[in-house]
């Protein structure tokens, strides 16, 4: 699966429709068809004797849609209250051929006399992905609308249901972030159910998307071309082929599939590391030694029985450890503990020149150099991966953070694609933006997102030390060979879906002994 800006969207109706495979027209009539039949399945008990229906049509190819859908529904004899914006001489030629097509069936009101008491179903056909402004429509459209959402979506038990056709309105259809106008919010933005056409958009999986789209269906309107967008994070092919995860290989043995180290904090501080290594451990890394200062190496002793044990009580330590030309993976972070002797541990081994040592840094790693970031972004190798969430992103790109904070009021709107984007490109790194949203990005411009949203959500992850985990897995998969990227990707998407697979009670302690079974499911043993 891949998700497209607006831009790149409009281009591939633009093309089909030049090409002579599709037709304007006939793509507005899918459209339409496959939102009345997405709502239909979603609210079976609609299809029970007519129905009353409020569509609310912008002065757009969205509106155009929304004519289309009224004009189904009142063939299946629903009570239809139609208000719209504009003209039809004034819409493009397909939406207003549409409009003109409902105006013979029944009246098109003003936007203001909207009177939503007593629908069974709002279609919310206003802007959709061509917004490029904050949600402002004329009287009090806007309060009204938003308004059904004062405090958050309605109990569905009773109506009305909103269907939003392509994206709420109001959101942006590149970012998920909701446009504000310049002095002040408008309202909520949320529907119970989303029905968007050909692909998914950027907007649906970002930011404030998942929580304003409700449900999501995807409609096929006949357009073919699905190589344009940015990559849905999914386990690469390498996963299934070389280097495999399967340890059936003949006359193997643990050093060919990988030795990690994960740096442990001090006494009463190993756990985050301790997790970080079982599930380095789990993925496949054929050793993993957890590297602890003096003071904790009996707390490690009395919890670990797979993990190896050294002893590490500062940078020159740490740099007779990675002399073992064997250690191929680094995790430095979870537990590690803040101040200056900190930040000299992790510079000393971003330093250490080790040909082939792939370093994953997380958490205190990171944070340890807030104010200054710029030394930590000097030092590190391509090979590396850090893995920040918001916080920990603002500490290491305050400058970008700031920017993606910002008030957005007009689209597309800085995303937080573009801000990992930005952090990948200075770093020289991969860097994995956490979150629900998470976006994976490469310096070489590579980038993918895995959303916890929708069927695919994963609300258990968030438990402390989930994120020792991630940074675990994605270190014990750059120890079995795999590419930073790659490893990264694979990583989260087996992180995810580890907490689904485990369920509602999850804590982090379950989800490295949850990746066997990912990878049985997955057709890996």
């Amino acid at each position: 699966m891949k998700l497209l800006t607006a831009a790149e969207m409009q281009n591939l109706e633009r093309e089909a429709i030049a090409s002579g495979r599709v037709t304007g027209p006939g793509m507005m009539e899918r459209a339409g068809q496959g939102v009345v039949e997405a709502a239909l399945t979603r609210w079976p008990e609609l299809r029970d004797g007519p129905r009353r229906a409020v569509i609310l049509c912008g002065p757009g190819n969205n509106g155009g849609d929304g004519y289309v859908i009224a004009r189904l529904l009142h063939a299946q004899m629903w009570d239809v209250a139609v208000h719209g914006m504009g003209v039809a001489e004034r819409m493009p030629a397909d939406a207003g051929e549409n409009r003109r097509k409902w105006e013979a069936l029944g009246a098109v009101h003003p936007l203001e006399a909207v009177e939503a008491e007593g629908a069974d179903l709002i279609v919310d056909a206003l802007f959709g992905t061509g917004l490029t402004r904050a949600f402002e429509p004329p009287d009090q459209l806007g309060a009204l609308f938003h308004g059904l959402f004062a405090d958050g979506p309605t109990d569905l038990a009773m109506p009305p249901r909103v269907v939003a056709v392509d994206l709420p309105s109001g959101l942006d259809a590149d970012s998920g972030r909701v446009l504000w106008s310049e002095n002040q919010w408008c309202g909520e933005i949320a529907a119970h159910l989303t029905v968007t056409f050909h692909q998914p958009k950027l907007g649906h999986m970002l930011a404030d998307g998942p929580g304003c789209c409700g449900e999501l269906v995807v409609v096929d309107i006949g357009l073919k071309d699905r190589s344009q967008g940015v990559m849905a994070a999914r386990l690469p092919d390498p996963l299934l082929a070389e280097p495999s995860l399967s340890k059936n290989a003949a006359g193997a043995h643990k050093f060919h599939h990988g030795h990690a180290v994960v740096l442990t904090g001090g006494m009463g501080r190993t756990g985050a590391a301790r997790l970080a290594a079982r599930a380095a451990l789990r993925i496949g890394a054929g050793l993993v030694t957890l590297a602890a200062p003096g003071a904790a190496m009996m707390e490690c002793a009395s919890q670990v029985s797979s993990l190896m044990l050294r002893r590490c009580d500062g940078a020159k330590d740490l740099l007779e450890v990675l002399e073992d030309r064997r250690i191929n993976a680094l995790c430095m972070g979870p537990g590690l503990g803040a101040g200056q002797d900190r930040r000299d541990l992790v510079r000393a081994a971003l330093r250490s020149g080790r040909h082939g040592l792939s370093v994953v840094l997380d958490a205190d790693a990171l944070s340890c150099f807030e104010g200054a970031e710029e030394d930590l972004v000097a030092d590190l190798p391509s090979a590396a991966v850090i893995t920040p969430h918001g916080g920990e992103f603002a500490r290491v790109f305050p400058d970008i953070a700031e920017r993606l904070g910002a008030r957005a009021t007009t689209g597309p709107a800085f995303s937080k694609l573009d801000a990992a984007r930005a952090a990948a490109l200075r770093a020289g790194c991969v860097v994995v933006f956490k979150g629900a949203d998470t976006v994976i990005a490469a310096p070489d411009g590579q980038v993918a997102i895995h959303a916890a949203a929708y069927e695919r959500a994963a609300p258990w992850l968030a438990t402390a030390g989930s994120g020792d985990v991630l940074a675990g897995l994605i270190t014990g998969l750059l120890a079995r060979g795999f590419g930073a990227f790659q490893a990264a990707q694979s990583a989260v998407v087996l992180h995810a879906g580890a907490a689904r697979a485990f369920g509602p009670g999850l804590i982090a302690e379950d989800l490295p002994d949850m990746i066997p079974q990912v990878l049985r499911d997955l057709g890996i043993d």
